[in-house]
């Protein structure tokens, strides 16, 4: 598994692997928000992040990260490659050269907090509301020690 910078070209593979992670892990977001979230992160999101993939031994891409403002503001793993350690790939060299140590997490995806918790992330703060708008709160989490 090797880290590379994404570009443009990846974007497409990217939404692949963004739609199937959030089916796999988002059970609380409709088939509308998917839809209406998927034109936003190939216009907006993605050129807003110092984005990074993770590529297994044939160079296909297996999942991503993106940094803005030390915040990781996205970090989704292929389904076929969850439990396998690329997360906490991904997280731990974003954390040490993308300077990341904050993250907002939606109080529905217990399994994502748990993560970033046993990676040493503590909740310090909630919101009501998602980055949209929406319903969804988000926890607010920073590393420990930072």
């Amino acid at each position: 598994m090797h880290i590379d910078t994404a570009t443009k070209a990846d974007y497409f593979a990217l939404i692949e692997i963004w739609e199937s992670s959030v089916r796999a892990t988002h059970d609380f977001l409709s088939d509308e928000n998917i839809a209406s979230l998927k034109p936003l992160l190939l216009e907006r999101y993605f050129d807003a992040v110092d984005l990074r993939v993770a590529k297994n031994e044939n160079s296909e891409i297996v999942g991503f990260i993106g940094v803005a403002e030390c915040n990781v503001e996205m970090l989704f793993i292929s389904p076929d490659y969850r439990h396998k350690g690329i997360g906490s790939l991904l997280l731990r060299h974003a954390i040490k050269n993308q300077a990341a140590h904050k993250v907002d997490v939606n109080e529905q995806n217990p399994d994502a907090i748990g993560f970033y918790k046993r990676l040493g992330f503590n909740v310090i703060g909630r919101s009501p509301l998602d980055g949209q708008g929406n319903p969804f709160p988000l926890l607010h989490l920073e590393l420990a020690g930072t």
